[in-house]
């Protein structure tokens, strides 16, 4: 039987500012009723070829006692969330580059850049991270304010990370991710070659809101937020294409 296969890309990034559009800055609504914004007020945004830069140095962004608030300094969110087929694969393919400042060496989570995939119907998430010499594919299922998370007699929360050194550094790469949700299947590709599958995925997405990002990912202290000693970075995002195929 032939394969039917459809594509959209998402891009629009010269509408970035209007946050009507395509994209807008994320966040999550605390408790409090406020809303904690990932938006650093010093971010540069250019917009040329297609291609989306934003340059942050540095980080000023943190909170004190959530991690995620924590980690995300400055970060797009998708407008539309994509519905994930329920038989068939869902493939994102893009490129991004990440050239941190004044990072420390040897340490990927002191700042990189990211593609998220985000399910906020269970807490559910697909990433790339990108920083000066290595990446890491991400899979995780995370207690996001206000999300609520499927029970489970298995773990419930889980962020399982697998680090890689074999890409261009500080250099434009090819990333893909590609979800079958019949066969609870994901695969994380990059400049063509397959570099990690997850099979028997314990939960179902349902959809995925893209998140494009400036992020750290260090440990909250009893004292707060450690992610700050004055570095930032400089992201660069390609549109995404993205293939339905049933």
């Amino acid at each position: 039987m032939k394969k039917l296969q459809k594509e959209m890309v998402l891009g629009n990034f010269h509408t970035i500012l209007t946050e009507s559009e395509t994209w807008r800055i994320g966040g999550f609504p605390l408790p409090d009723g406020s809303f904690h914004e990932f938006r650093e007020p010093e971010a540069v945004v250019i917009v040329r070829n297609d291609e989306l830069y934003v340059r942050v140095n540095p980080f000023t962004k943190s909170h004190p006692s959530v991690q995620f608030l924590d980690n995300a300094k400055h970060m797009y969110y998708s407008n539309e969330s994509i519905k994930v087929p329920d038989d068939g694969t869902i493939s994102f393919h893009w490129k991004m580059r990440s050239r941190p400042i004044g990072t420390h060496a040897n340490d990927l989570y002191d700042g990189f850049v990211s593609v998220n995939l985000l399910d906020f119907t269970t807490g559910a998430a697909l990433d790339f991270f990108a920083g000066n010499d290595q990446f890491a594919s991400v899979y995780a299922v995370l207690p996001f304010p206000g999300v609520s998370v499927p029970e489970t007699d298995k773990t419930r929360y889980f962020c399982i990370f697998k680090e890689e050194k074999e890409f261009k550094d500080r250099e434009w790469n090819e990333y893909q991710i590609t979800y079958n949700r019949e066969a609870d299947e994901v695969i994380f590709a990059v400049n063509g070659s397959t570099v990690r599958t997850e099979k028997n995925v314990p939960i179902k997405f349902n959809e995925f809101k893209v998140a494009l990002g400036l992020m750290t990912e260090k440990d909250l202290s009893s004292e707060g937020s450690t992610s700050l000693h004055g570095q930032g970075i400089i992201g660069e995002w390609s549109p995404m294409k993205i293939t339905f195929e049933e």
